[in-house]
This record gives C-alpha cells, structure tokens and sequence, in this order.
C-alpha cells in the first residue's frame, strides 16, 4: 500500500491523502475535471504528476483517481 503521505503533486505540495480528500468532496471522476478544478489546483505546473510521477516513479494523479473509484482510498 503506498504511504497516504507521500507527495505526488510536489509544485503544489499535494500528497495522496489531500488529492483524495478533493476527489470525494468534489465527486470528481476524472483527470479532466480534477485539473479544471479551482477550489485545489493541481497539476498545473510541471506536469511531471499526470505522467510519469515527479520522481519517475509511476506515482501520479491518475493512479490516486483509479484507487479512489475503486474504493482502495
């Protein structure tokens, strides 16, 4: 299990835990409208988190939208 700690969207300082917590109460269901989302901007910069994962770790904003729609977080 990935630790809820762990940063994914470093520009704007977001861990796992926060990026959920924005998915549920916005009852956002995809990349698209999390990014559209103004009330918790997130990648929007470097972009590095909707990819590959700032550290080239596969960790990303995607990976936390699926665990959520599937319950895991």
């Amino acid at each position: 299990m990935i630790d809820l700690d762990t940063e994914i969207c470093v520009c704007n300082s977001l861990t796992v835990k926060d990026i959920a917590i924005v998915i549920k109460e916005h009852k956002l269901h995809d990349l698209e409208e999390l990014i559209k989302n103004t009330d918790c901007p997130m990648g929007d910069k470097c972009e590095a988190c909707l990819d590959e994962g700032y550290n080239n770790d596969g960790l990303n904003i995607p990976m936390v939208i699926s665990m959520v729609k599937r319950g895991v977080l």
